[in-house]
């Protein structure tokens, strides 16, 4: 197991894989993909605040640490449609379990944050 310590390590393997799945738009592109693949079209819709550089861009860093698949159709304009990998689908399992801690968590947190921020005045 990695420690706290390691992990504040800028070079650190581990952190490196963690800030590409901790971060906003991989987590909830890799949930959309998770039933099905899509194109970048329906990806866009489905995640309507992500703008389109920021969409390529993320497309782009799973792909590269190869969780999502790019495939491109022969066809005219070509489509192209992404893909989890089996790496991807691996993620699957512990992202639901945070996503089910953070809806069993919400009250608290969201009291929490009500109690910190009257706080602050």
């Amino acid at each position: 197991m990695v420690t706290p310590r390691e992990l504040r390590d800028p070079d650190c393997p581990i952190r490196s894989v963690l800030d590409r799945i901790g971060d906003k738009w991989s987590f909830l592109l890799i949930l959309t993909l998770a039933p099905r693949p899509h194109r970048f079209g329906e990806l866009r819709r489905a995640v309507d605040d992500i703008s389109q550089r920021m969409l390529t861009q993320t497309l782009r860093s799973l792909q590269r640490d190869g969780l999502v698949d790019r495939t491109v159709f022969p066809t005219t304009p070509p489509s192209v449609e992404y893909r989890l990998t089996a790496l991807g689908l691996s993620l699957l399992e512990p992202m639901r379990g945070l996503v089910a801690w953070a809806d069993l968590q919400l009250p608290a947190i969201t009291g929490a944050r009500a109690r910190f921020d009257a706080a602050q005045v």
